[in-house]
Protein backbone atom coordinates (compact mmCIF):
# COMPACT_ATOMS: atom_id res chain seq x y z
CA UNK A 1 0.00 0.00 0.00
CA UNK A 2 1.31 3.15 -0.70
CA UNK A 3 0.39 6.73 0.94
CA UNK A 4 1.22 10.35 -0.23
CA UNK A 5 3.95 12.82 0.11
CA UNK A 6 3.13 14.74 3.15
CA UNK A 7 2.01 11.32 5.34
CA UNK A 8 4.93 10.05 4.77
CA UNK A 9 6.55 13.08 5.77
CA UNK A 10 4.38 13.20 9.00
CA UNK A 11 5.04 9.50 9.72
CA UNK A 12 8.88 10.09 9.59
CA UNK A 13 9.48 13.46 11.52
CA UNK A 14 7.57 11.40 14.15
CA UNK A 15 10.66 9.05 14.23
CA UNK A 16 12.97 12.65 13.88
CA UNK A 17 13.38 13.32 11.04
CA UNK A 18 13.72 16.53 9.74
CA UNK A 19 10.69 18.31 7.31
CA UNK A 20 9.64 21.42 6.26
CA UNK A 21 7.04 23.24 7.13
CA UNK A 22 3.86 22.26 5.57
CA UNK A 23 0.18 21.91 5.29
CA UNK A 24 -3.09 20.34 3.43
CA UNK A 25 -5.77 21.88 1.12
CA UNK A 26 -8.54 20.86 -0.86
CA UNK A 27 -9.18 24.43 -2.42
CA UNK A 28 -7.84 27.37 -3.69
CA UNK A 29 -8.51 29.39 -1.03
CA UNK A 30 -7.55 26.31 1.66
CA UNK A 31 -4.48 26.49 -0.27
CA UNK A 32 -3.96 30.47 0.30
CA UNK A 33 -4.63 29.99 3.94
CA UNK A 34 -2.55 27.14 4.37
CA UNK A 35 0.63 29.80 3.06
CA UNK A 36 -0.55 32.42 5.49
CA UNK A 37 -0.64 30.18 7.87
CA UNK A 38 3.43 29.39 7.07
CA UNK A 39 4.12 32.78 7.10
CA UNK A 40 7.61 33.85 4.42
CA UNK A 41 7.37 35.28 0.86
CA UNK A 42 7.72 31.64 -0.82
CA UNK A 43 5.85 28.43 -1.23
CA UNK A 44 6.06 25.40 -2.91
CA UNK A 45 2.47 24.15 -4.01
CA UNK A 46 2.86 20.18 -4.34
CA UNK A 47 0.65 17.78 -6.06
CA UNK A 48 -0.49 14.89 -4.13
CA UNK A 49 -0.75 12.00 -6.26
CA UNK A 50 0.96 8.35 -5.87
CA UNK A 51 3.47 9.02 -8.11
CA UNK A 52 7.15 10.13 -8.74
CA UNK A 53 8.28 12.75 -11.50
CA UNK A 54 5.60 15.49 -10.15
CA UNK A 55 7.55 18.44 -10.86
CA UNK A 56 8.59 17.26 -14.73
CA UNK A 57 4.86 16.70 -15.55
CA UNK A 58 4.17 20.21 -13.98
CA UNK A 59 2.44 18.72 -10.70
CA UNK A 60 5.07 21.28 -8.43
CA UNK A 61 5.03 25.08 -8.50
CA UNK A 62 6.99 27.38 -6.84
CA UNK A 63 5.26 30.63 -5.56
CA UNK A 64 6.39 33.86 -4.84
CA UNK A 65 2.93 35.42 -3.51
CA UNK A 66 -0.47 34.39 -2.23
CA UNK A 67 -2.35 35.21 -5.86
CA UNK A 68 0.39 33.10 -7.34
CA UNK A 69 -0.68 30.27 -4.97
CA UNK A 70 -4.22 30.65 -5.72
CA UNK A 71 -3.46 30.25 -9.47
CA UNK A 72 -1.65 27.61 -9.00
CA UNK A 73 -3.86 25.75 -6.71
CA UNK A 74 -6.82 26.61 -9.02
CA UNK A 75 -4.64 24.84 -12.14
CA UNK A 76 -3.75 21.86 -9.89
CA UNK A 77 -7.02 20.81 -8.05
CA UNK A 78 -9.22 18.80 -10.36
CA UNK A 79 -6.60 17.88 -12.92
CA UNK A 80 -5.41 14.84 -14.41
CA UNK A 81 -1.43 14.48 -14.34
CA UNK A 82 0.42 12.22 -16.37
CA UNK A 83 3.63 10.90 -15.69
CA UNK A 84 5.57 8.19 -17.16
CA UNK A 85 4.81 6.13 -13.57
CA UNK A 86 1.09 6.66 -14.09
CA UNK A 87 0.77 5.85 -17.38
CA UNK A 88 -1.34 7.94 -19.76
CA UNK A 89 -4.03 7.55 -17.78
CA UNK A 90 -2.73 9.86 -15.34
CA UNK A 91 -4.06 10.52 -11.99
CA UNK A 92 -6.39 12.82 -10.86
CA UNK A 93 -5.51 15.54 -8.12
CA UNK A 94 -7.85 15.93 -5.84
CA UNK A 95 -5.41 17.48 -2.41
CA UNK A 96 -2.23 19.48 -2.27
CA UNK A 97 0.45 20.00 -0.39
CA UNK A 98 1.72 23.90 1.00
CA UNK A 99 5.15 24.03 1.99
CA UNK A 100 7.21 26.62 2.65
CA UNK A 101 10.67 27.21 0.08
CA UNK A 102 13.23 25.95 1.07
CA UNK A 103 16.85 27.23 -0.15
CA UNK A 104 18.88 23.76 -1.18
CA UNK A 105 22.56 24.12 -1.08
CA UNK A 106 22.81 19.91 -1.63
CA UNK A 107 20.35 17.86 -3.03
CA UNK A 108 21.00 13.71 -1.81
CA UNK A 109 19.40 10.35 -2.01
CA UNK A 110 18.30 7.81 0.95
CA UNK A 111 16.45 4.28 0.16
CA UNK A 112 15.30 1.89 2.25
CA UNK A 113 14.28 -1.41 0.53
CA UNK A 114 13.91 -5.09 1.62
CA UNK A 115 16.20 -7.35 0.19
CA UNK A 116 14.31 -10.36 -0.31
CA UNK A 117 17.35 -12.43 -1.11
CA UNK A 118 19.11 -11.85 1.46
CA UNK A 119 16.33 -11.54 3.83
CA UNK A 120 17.12 -7.86 5.71
CA UNK A 121 16.98 -4.31 5.21
CA UNK A 122 19.36 -2.77 2.37
CA UNK A 123 20.25 1.29 2.43
CA UNK A 124 20.77 2.35 -1.02
CA UNK A 125 22.07 6.13 -0.77
CA UNK A 126 23.79 8.56 -3.12
CA UNK A 127 24.99 11.92 -3.34
CA UNK A 128 23.18 12.73 -7.31
CA UNK A 129 19.65 13.20 -5.33
CA UNK A 130 16.90 14.62 -7.13
CA UNK A 131 16.91 11.78 -9.63
CA UNK A 132 15.28 8.92 -10.02
CA UNK A 133 17.90 6.10 -8.71
CA UNK A 134 17.03 3.89 -12.00
CA UNK A 135 18.28 6.80 -14.40
CA UNK A 136 21.35 7.21 -11.73
CA UNK A 137 22.33 3.69 -11.88
CA UNK A 138 22.22 3.73 -15.79
CA UNK A 139 24.29 7.02 -16.03
CA UNK A 140 26.51 6.56 -12.97
CA UNK A 141 26.48 3.44 -11.07
CA UNK A 142 29.62 4.29 -9.22
CA UNK A 143 27.47 7.32 -7.17
CA UNK A 144 25.17 4.73 -5.46
CA UNK A 145 26.51 2.90 -2.09
CA UNK A 146 24.61 -0.34 -0.62
CA UNK A 147 24.57 -0.49 3.07
CA UNK A 148 23.09 -4.05 4.48
CA UNK A 149 21.68 -4.07 7.72
CA UNK A 150 22.19 -7.59 10.38
CA UNK A 151 18.63 -8.02 11.48
CA UNK A 152 19.53 -8.98 14.85
CA UNK A 153 21.34 -5.49 15.34
CA UNK A 154 19.54 -3.24 13.33
CA UNK A 155 21.46 -0.17 11.89
CA UNK A 156 24.10 1.28 14.23
CA UNK A 157 26.00 4.23 15.06
CA UNK A 158 28.84 3.23 12.89
CA UNK A 159 27.17 2.26 9.93
CA UNK A 160 24.87 5.83 9.96
CA UNK A 161 28.13 7.74 10.31
CA UNK A 162 30.12 5.89 7.80
CA UNK A 163 27.11 6.83 5.50
CA UNK A 164 27.08 10.11 6.01
CA UNK A 165 30.67 10.46 5.34
CA UNK A 166 30.76 9.24 2.13
CA UNK A 167 27.86 11.46 0.85
CA UNK A 168 30.02 14.04 1.58
CA UNK A 169 28.63 15.77 4.18
CA UNK A 170 30.41 18.03 6.68
CA UNK A 171 31.72 16.59 10.35
CA UNK A 172 28.81 19.66 12.30
CA UNK A 173 26.27 17.75 9.97
CA UNK A 174 27.16 13.93 10.45
CA UNK A 175 25.01 13.94 13.97
CA UNK A 176 21.63 15.11 12.02
CA UNK A 177 22.69 12.43 9.44
CA UNK A 178 23.00 9.84 11.91
CA UNK A 179 19.18 10.70 13.56
CA UNK A 180 17.95 11.26 9.95
CA UNK A 181 18.91 7.53 9.09
CA UNK A 182 18.05 5.90 12.20
CA UNK A 183 14.75 7.74 12.44
CA UNK A 184 13.83 6.29 8.75
CA UNK A 185 15.39 2.73 9.78
CA UNK A 186 13.25 2.57 12.70
CA UNK A 187 10.23 3.76 10.68
CA UNK A 188 10.88 0.64 8.21
CA UNK A 189 10.94 -1.91 11.05
CA UNK A 190 8.32 -0.68 13.25
CA UNK A 191 5.37 0.00 10.45
CA UNK A 192 6.34 -2.93 8.75
CA UNK A 193 7.23 -0.57 5.91
CA UNK A 194 8.51 -1.99 2.51
CA UNK A 195 10.32 0.79 1.06
CA UNK A 196 11.03 4.08 2.70
CA UNK A 197 12.41 6.35 0.01
CA UNK A 198 13.52 10.30 0.78
CA UNK A 199 14.38 11.90 -2.54
CA UNK A 200 15.76 14.25 -1.99
CA UNK A 201 17.29 14.88 1.25
CA UNK A 202 18.77 18.61 1.27
CA UNK A 203 21.79 20.38 3.07
CA UNK A 204 20.08 23.79 3.60
CA UNK A 205 21.68 27.30 3.02
CA UNK A 206 21.99 27.40 7.07
CA UNK A 207 23.31 23.65 7.07
CA UNK A 208 20.51 21.13 8.52
CA UNK A 209 19.27 18.51 6.75
CA UNK A 210 15.78 18.23 6.08
CA UNK A 211 14.02 15.48 3.65
CA UNK A 212 12.75 17.86 1.29
CA UNK A 213 9.97 14.86 -0.52
CA UNK A 214 9.59 11.19 0.87
CA UNK A 215 7.97 8.04 -0.09
CA UNK A 216 6.94 5.23 1.78
CA UNK A 217 5.19 1.86 0.98
CA UNK A 218 3.80 -0.35 3.38
CA UNK A 219 2.88 -5.01 3.67
CA UNK A 220 -0.52 -5.39 3.01
CA UNK A 221 -0.15 -7.89 4.91
CA UNK A 222 0.12 -6.53 7.83
CA UNK A 223 -1.85 -3.71 7.73
CA UNK A 224 -4.37 -5.76 10.03
CA UNK A 225 -1.81 -4.95 13.27
CA UNK A 226 -1.57 -1.23 11.62
CA UNK A 227 -4.43 0.62 11.71
CA UNK A 228 -2.91 3.87 11.64
CA UNK A 229 -1.46 2.89 8.71
CA UNK A 230 -4.58 1.52 6.92
CA UNK A 231 -6.62 4.59 7.63
CA UNK A 232 -4.15 6.58 5.42
CA UNK A 233 -4.78 4.52 2.01
CA UNK A 234 -6.67 6.62 -0.76
CA UNK A 235 -8.65 4.59 -2.55
CA UNK A 236 -9.03 7.14 -5.45
CA UNK A 237 -5.07 6.48 -6.49
CA UNK A 238 -5.65 2.97 -6.56
CA UNK A 239 -6.65 0.95 -9.67
CA UNK A 240 -10.76 0.72 -8.92
CA UNK A 241 -10.07 -3.10 -9.88
CA UNK A 242 -7.25 -3.51 -7.98
CA UNK A 243 -9.34 -1.12 -5.04
CA UNK A 244 -12.38 -3.08 -5.55
CA UNK A 245 -10.31 -6.79 -5.39
CA UNK A 246 -8.69 -5.70 -2.32
CA UNK A 247 -12.08 -5.27 -0.19
CA UNK A 248 -13.26 -8.61 -1.17
CA UNK A 249 -10.22 -10.38 -0.64
CA UNK A 250 -9.08 -11.12 -4.04
CA UNK A 251 -5.63 -10.61 -5.37
CA UNK A 252 -5.94 -8.93 -8.19
CA UNK A 253 -3.15 -7.05 -10.76
CA UNK A 254 -4.78 -4.85 -13.64
CA UNK A 255 -2.75 -5.42 -17.08
CA UNK A 256 -3.15 -3.98 -20.71
CA UNK A 257 -4.14 -7.12 -22.68
CA UNK A 258 -8.03 -7.95 -23.32
CA UNK A 259 -7.96 -11.59 -22.11
CA UNK A 260 -9.45 -11.95 -18.56
CA UNK A 261 -8.07 -14.41 -16.34
CA UNK A 262 -9.39 -15.92 -13.13
CA UNK A 263 -7.18 -18.74 -11.66
CA UNK A 264 -5.80 -20.13 -8.21
CA UNK A 265 -3.10 -19.99 -7.12
CA UNK A 266 -0.27 -17.55 -7.63
CA UNK A 267 2.69 -19.86 -9.59
CA UNK A 268 -0.48 -21.46 -11.69
CA UNK A 269 -1.55 -17.80 -12.25
CA UNK A 270 2.08 -16.97 -13.73
CA UNK A 271 2.28 -19.68 -16.03
CA UNK A 272 -1.40 -19.34 -17.24
CA UNK A 273 -0.33 -15.75 -18.37
CA UNK A 274 3.24 -17.16 -19.55
CA UNK A 275 1.24 -19.64 -21.89
CA UNK A 276 -1.26 -17.34 -23.09
CA UNK A 277 1.59 -14.64 -24.20
CA UNK A 278 3.33 -17.71 -25.94
CA UNK A 279 0.01 -18.54 -27.52
CA UNK A 280 0.10 -14.89 -29.14
CA UNK A 281 -2.49 -13.40 -26.81
CA UNK A 282 -2.54 -10.59 -23.91
CA UNK A 283 -3.44 -10.99 -20.52
CA UNK A 284 -6.23 -8.46 -19.10
CA UNK A 285 -5.05 -8.88 -15.50
CA UNK A 286 -3.44 -11.53 -12.90
CA UNK A 287 -6.66 -12.91 -10.33
CA UNK A 288 -6.03 -15.37 -8.12
CA UNK A 289 -9.01 -16.48 -6.91
CA UNK A 290 -7.28 -18.24 -3.65
CA UNK A 291 -8.49 -21.68 -1.75
CA UNK A 292 -12.24 -22.47 -0.88
CA UNK A 293 -13.88 -20.65 -3.35
CA UNK A 294 -17.23 -20.72 -2.64
CA UNK A 295 -20.04 -19.98 -5.63
CA UNK A 296 -20.22 -16.60 -4.24
CA UNK A 297 -16.50 -15.56 -4.75
CA UNK A 298 -16.34 -16.67 -7.81
CA UNK A 299 -19.11 -14.36 -9.14
CA UNK A 300 -17.59 -11.52 -7.36
CA UNK A 301 -14.54 -12.55 -9.15
CA UNK A 302 -16.18 -12.70 -12.66
CA UNK A 303 -17.60 -8.82 -12.05
CA UNK A 304 -14.19 -7.70 -11.73
CA UNK A 305 -13.27 -9.22 -14.70
CA UNK A 306 -15.77 -8.21 -16.63
CA UNK A 307 -16.13 -4.62 -15.27
CA UNK A 308 -12.91 -4.07 -17.93
CA UNK A 309 -14.71 -3.22 -21.27
CA UNK A 310 -11.28 -3.99 -22.21
CA UNK A 311 -11.72 -8.05 -21.77
CA UNK A 312 -12.18 -9.75 -25.65
CA UNK A 313 -12.09 -13.21 -24.09
CA UNK A 314 -12.42 -14.64 -20.26
CA UNK A 315 -10.36 -17.53 -19.20
CA UNK A 316 -10.79 -19.54 -16.29
CA UNK A 317 -8.16 -22.19 -15.16
CA UNK A 318 -8.41 -24.15 -11.80
CA UNK A 319 -6.06 -27.01 -10.31
CA UNK A 320 -8.30 -27.90 -7.48
CA UNK A 321 -6.37 -29.04 -4.47
CA UNK A 322 -7.90 -26.93 -1.25
CA UNK A 323 -10.56 -25.83 -3.81
CA UNK A 324 -13.45 -28.19 -5.32
CA UNK A 325 -13.96 -28.35 -9.22
CA UNK A 326 -17.56 -28.93 -8.51
CA UNK A 327 -18.02 -25.60 -6.28
CA UNK A 328 -15.70 -23.63 -9.21
CA UNK A 329 -18.22 -24.84 -11.91
CA UNK A 330 -21.02 -24.03 -9.74
CA UNK A 331 -19.69 -20.63 -9.33
CA UNK A 332 -19.39 -20.25 -13.02
CA UNK A 333 -22.71 -21.17 -14.16
CA UNK A 334 -24.42 -19.11 -11.41
CA UNK A 335 -21.95 -16.54 -12.30
CA UNK A 336 -22.93 -16.60 -16.34
CA UNK A 337 -26.35 -16.03 -15.26
CA UNK A 338 -26.11 -13.09 -12.97
CA UNK A 339 -23.74 -11.66 -14.70
CA UNK A 340 -24.32 -10.40 -18.52
CA UNK A 341 -21.23 -12.00 -20.20
CA UNK A 342 -20.60 -10.74 -23.77
CA UNK A 343 -17.44 -12.49 -24.10
CA UNK A 344 -16.60 -15.83 -25.06
CA UNK A 345 -15.85 -18.10 -21.65
CA UNK A 346 -13.04 -20.90 -21.51
CA UNK A 347 -13.22 -22.76 -18.66
CA UNK A 348 -10.80 -25.51 -17.75
CA UNK A 349 -10.78 -27.77 -14.68
CA UNK A 350 -8.96 -30.07 -12.88
CA UNK A 351 -8.17 -31.68 -9.85
CA UNK A 352 -10.55 -32.38 -7.10
CA UNK A 353 -14.29 -33.37 -7.59
CA UNK A 354 -12.78 -32.81 -11.70
CA UNK A 355 -15.48 -35.12 -13.42
CA UNK A 356 -18.20 -33.57 -11.42
CA UNK A 357 -17.09 -30.00 -12.11
CA UNK A 358 -17.23 -30.83 -15.67
CA UNK A 359 -20.68 -31.87 -15.86
CA UNK A 360 -22.01 -29.52 -13.82
CA UNK A 361 -20.59 -27.23 -16.80
CA UNK A 362 -21.62 -29.47 -19.47
CA UNK A 363 -25.16 -29.66 -18.33
CA UNK A 364 -25.76 -25.79 -17.94
CA UNK A 365 -26.64 -25.61 -21.22
CA UNK A 366 -24.55 -22.29 -21.68
CA UNK A 367 -21.87 -21.79 -24.35
CA UNK A 368 -18.67 -22.59 -22.05
CA UNK A 369 -15.67 -23.42 -24.14
CA UNK A 370 -14.30 -26.32 -22.13
CA UNK A 371 -10.32 -27.44 -22.57
CA UNK A 372 -8.22 -30.30 -20.62
CA UNK A 373 -4.99 -29.03 -20.32
CA UNK A 374 -3.50 -25.12 -19.41
CA UNK A 375 -1.88 -25.38 -23.76
CA UNK A 376 -5.48 -26.06 -25.40
CA UNK A 377 -7.21 -23.57 -22.81
CA UNK A 378 -4.11 -20.76 -23.78
CA UNK A 379 -5.00 -21.35 -27.42
CA UNK A 380 -8.65 -21.73 -27.11
CA UNK A 381 -8.63 -18.63 -24.86
CA UNK A 382 -6.38 -16.89 -27.93
CA UNK A 383 -8.86 -17.85 -30.82
CA UNK A 384 -11.95 -16.53 -29.12
CA UNK A 385 -10.19 -13.20 -28.76
CA UNK A 386 -9.22 -13.44 -32.25
CA UNK A 387 -12.85 -14.20 -33.49
CA UNK A 388 -13.90 -11.48 -31.15
CA UNK A 389 -12.02 -9.05 -32.42
CA UNK A 390 -12.38 -9.66 -35.98
CA UNK A 391 -16.23 -9.61 -35.64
Amino acid sequence: MDIHEYQAKELLSKFGVSISQGGLAYSPEQAVYRAKEIGGDKWVVKAQIHSGARGKAGGIKFCTSEEEVLAAATELLGKTLVTHQTGPQGKVIYRLYIEEATDIQRELYVGLVLDRVKQRIAIISSTEGGMEIEEVADKNPDAIMRTEIEPTVGLTDFQAREIAFNLGLEPKMISQAVQTLKGAYRSFRELDATMVEINPLVVTGDGHIRALDAKMAFDTNALFRRPQIAELRDKSQEDPRESAASDYGLSYVGLDGDIGCMINGAGLAMASLDMLKHKGGNPANFLDIGGGASPERVARAFELVLADEGVKAFLVNIFAGINRCDWIAEGVVQAYKQVDVKVPLICRLSGTNEELGQKIIAESGLPIITANTLAEAAEKAVEARNKAVGA
